[in-house]
């Protein structure tokens, strides 16, 4: 896939996955966020900062799929190459994890208890999804290198030093 093909397809893709997932649902589980805002300001604070740098890290991630791997998101128009940069070095499921901070960000926002259960319920598709269709996938798609990377880099809590393939990990 071409980078520019590979750019618009992400974000395309980004308009209707993250951008339903974290933005319209929420939107409308919350009547269209007329809720008032948290009486709070350290929640409102934590909040913002957790919808600022996820949406920033949500970017990134799916910047690298067009740039890196030449592809998007989507299945139907996977990467040429395995993801294993940037924000990849430190975690596998970046745009998954985005997603549920900005999530609970606008919950803490709002002081939406509707919205943490939302949050709960997407983690748990988000997992499943993960674990029964995309880890199998990528096994066979790339085999070995998939492998060493996924044993490597923890696929939902970041690890705080980035993952560095050795000679070993790389592609032969």
């Amino acid at each position: 896939m071409r980078t520019r093909q590979a750019i618009a397809g992400s974000a395309l893709f980004f308009i209707a996955a993250p951008g339903v997932v974290a933005g319209l649902l929420p939107w409308l589980l919350t009547d269209r966020y007329r809720l008032p805002w948290s009486t709070l300001p350290g929640l409102v604070a934590v909040g913002w900062l957790l919808i600022v740098v996820a949406t920033a890290l949500l970017l990134h991630a799916f910047a690298r799929f067009a740039l890196e791997g030449l592809g998007t998101p989507a299945p139907v128009a996977p990467t040429e190459r395995l993801v294993v940069g940037g924000i990849y070095r430190h975690v596998r499921n970046p745009m998954y994890v985005a997603v549920l901070a900005i999530i609970l960000g606008q919950a803490l926002l709002f002081s939406s208890a509707a919205l943490v259960a939302y949050a709960a319920v997407a983690a748990v598709a988000m997992v499943s999804f993960v674990k029964f269709h995309e880890e199998p996938t990528l096994a066979r798609r790339y085999g070995a290198e998939y492998e060493a990377y996924r044993h490597a880099v923890p696929g939902w809590l970041p690890r705080l030093t980035p993952w560095r393939p050795t000679r070993d990990d790389r592609p032969r």
